[in-house]
């Protein structure tokens, strides 16, 4: 009997645009996981990303190294990952310990046509933009409803600063035109990442991206943020329907 990974409910989504297709369907299974761990193969690095998209494709991982005996080893991009990977019994290594990752796949908030994408939903921007600069090959995940013409049109841009400089580093974005807030736990408390920063929520503003994201890396105490716009080599993507369809990087970008 297939293995049920717990399939993602289809949602009442525009139909997918003309895209490679990767697997027109499989039936009691999870596609997307699926597709996500189809390329590893014993001895690589594999770099796990961080959220409810990315733990499908762990679990799927998790089964394909059970039943085919694989032998790899798994860096995590947080803690969550970290404890779930341990969980399902899949073999963890520090990131610390690894110069390169051979195979990362992750999740992402939104992503364009030409594989840009925001990420940040969950706190672990820094440490999964390592573990991708380190990878040979990034593949990421997303829902068909996460695939738009814009960056913005739905996610808001996260932001990582130095708590010690709140006030005058939210100035300053304020004079590059980036209004946000910053972002609390449901309890009331302010929200902490895994690094100890804080997290500002941006709404993304229409502008040349690679100068907006430059010039984000150079305001002292921001820490990281959500453009990933080089990062991804492929993006997998859940189509109504069951299939999954893939968005590729033309070679030599």
């Amino acid at each position: 009997m297939a293995a049920n990974f717990g399939k993602a409910p289809v949602q009442n989504v525009p139909a997918c645009p003309e895209l490679e297709v990767v697997l027109p369907g499989c039936a009691g299974m999870d596609c997307l996981a699926k597709a996500a761990v189809a390329e590893i193969k014993s001895g690589m690095v594999v770099g796990m990303g961080t959220g409810l998209t990315a733990n499908r494709a762990i679990r799927a991982l998790a089964h394909r190294v059970k039943e085919e005996k694989l032998d790899i080893d798994c860096v995590s991009t947080s803690k969550a990952t970290e404890d779930l990977a341990r969980e399902l019994g899949l073999p963890t290594v520090p990131f610390a310990e690894i110069e390169v990752v051979d195979y990362l796949f992750d999740g992402a908030n939104e992503v364009d046509y030409s594989l840009r994408m925001l990420k940040g939903q969950h706190g672990a921007i820094t440490r999964q933009r390592l573990v991708a600069e380190a990878s040979r090959k990034c593949v990421y995940l997303a829902s068909e409803e996460k695939l738009v013409p814009r960056l913005g049109e739905k996610a808001l841009l996260a932001v990582t600063i130095i708590p010690f400089g709140i006030a005058s580093i939210r100035r300053r974005l304020r004079d590059m035109g980036l209004i946000g807030v910053a972002r609390y736990n449901l309890d009331g408390n302010l929200y902490v990442s895994e690094g100890g920063g804080v997290v500002l929520d941006i709404r993304l503003p229409e502008r040349d991206l690679d100068e907006l994201a430059l010039e984000l890396d150079h305001v002292s105490g921001i820490v990281d943020h959500g453009l990933f716009l080089w990062e991804a080599d492929e993006v997998l993507v859940d189509c109504k329907g069951g299939a999954v369809k893939r968005l590729k990087r033309p070679e030599g970008e």
